[in-house]
């Protein structure tokens, strides 16, 4: 007991008196340092007493899926400043091929009795993926935002980045230079924020006079090694332009062309998504679609904090408009591309 009112005194900058007081329910201690003295039980892993335990802990879950792609440590750098600002400590779930689950970590935080949980991205995204722990989060009414997708029936509120504006701001800009056969690569087969790119890219193809044929999608995985090989594909499909889901996908995409004996923009023009760090200094520089992250983030913050209050927010989608930012991985399309036909 003394080692553990030390190490959360030495914690909080505060005296053991005053740790001592706070567990065991005394006053003379101000609010602020009494959540201090709670936040910091949860974060040095000392259980509450029972009789604390009732109160949400200053804790916020944070799901980021991966952190190899930069897009999600960048959305986990945004919220999790804004959630030290307002007094909450984030606690970042990350998955991992063979490490703990989507569901187990689920557990954990609501064993951890946390204030609420944002996921930037994860199962929910994907239709075929199991949902049945996002339930558990409406069964328990923990405050709850999701990013870039919904989740159906459950009403929680989603903060995303307009998917179908991103598509027919890529297909204009490729259109405008001349490409009339475009590829698409893209993310799963079941991924919400990809199918909504397909389904925007189809629709203002059409309006455009264009048409993208099954031989002009790749699904893959979400990496680069993934994304050379789906642009291998489409490569022989014959396109001139290729629409990537995510950043890593196009830096995938441009290697597959320089492998084929072909350069970027010359022969094949590519536009990313995202606009995650160091797009700007790759070679060519990437033409992407940015991602808002900014004020998406405030939204998020602003929307759990809300909850936790105990105010009702709407259970709506939020969209956000992302911006085509055109760099040198696009041209117009020349008369050799042009000529070039399906191997």
């Amino acid at each position: 007991m003394s080692q553990r009112l030390a190490e959360v005194a030495k914690k909080v900058g505060v005296s053991e008196a005053t740790v001592s007081r706070v567990l065991n329910e005394k006053p003379g201690v101000s609010e602020a340092t009494r959540q201090a003295v709670l936040t910091a039980l949860d974060v040095l892993g000392y259980e509450r007493p029972t009789k604390l335990r009732g109160e949400r802990a200053r804790l916020v879950g944070l799901f980021l899926p991966e952190l190899n792609n930069p897009i999600f440590p960048a959305f986990g750098e945004v919220v999790g400043g804004g959630l030290a600002q307002n007094g909450y400590t984030p606690v970042l779930c990350t998955q991992s091929a063979g490490g703990i689950t989507e569901a187990d970590y689920v557990e954990l935080l609501l064993q951890q009795q946390v204030s609420g949980v944002v996921f930037v991205g994860g199962q929910y995204t994907q239709q075929d993926a199991p949902h049945d722990h996002y339930a558990r989060l409406t069964e328990v009414g923990l405050p709850t935002v999701l990013v870039n997708a919904p989740i159906d029936g459950l009403g929680f509120a989603t903060v995303s980045t307009d998917d179908a504006v991103a598509a027919e701001q890529a297909i204009a800009h490729l259109h405008q230079l001349g490409h009339t056969r475009i590829g698409l690569l893209l993310g799963p087969r079941d991924h919400v924020p990809s199918l909504r790119k397909l389904t925007a890219a189809r629709a203002v193809a059409r309006s455009r006079g264009l048409t993208i044929d099954e031989d002009q999608i790749s699904h893959s995985l979400y990496s680069l090694e993934a994304g050379q090989a789906g642009a291998t594909r489409l490569l022989d499909a014959g396109v001139t332009g290729i629409l990537c889901a995510s950043d890593p996908l196009a830096l995938g995409a441009i290697r597959a062309v320089r492998r084929a004996g072909l350069e970027v923009p010359t022969d094949v023009s590519v536009i990313g998504f995202d606009d995650s760090a160091l797009m700007n200094a790759v070679d060519p520089p990437l033409t992407t679609v940015r991602q808002p992250i900014e004020p998406m983030g405030r939204m998020v913050i602003e929307l759990l904090v809300a909850q936790i209050s105990g105010a009702v927010v709407a259970n709506d989608e939020f969209f956000f408009e992302p911006e085509l930012v055109v760099r040198g991985s696009t041209g117009p399309v020349s008369a050799a591309a042009r000529e070039r036909k399906p191997t």
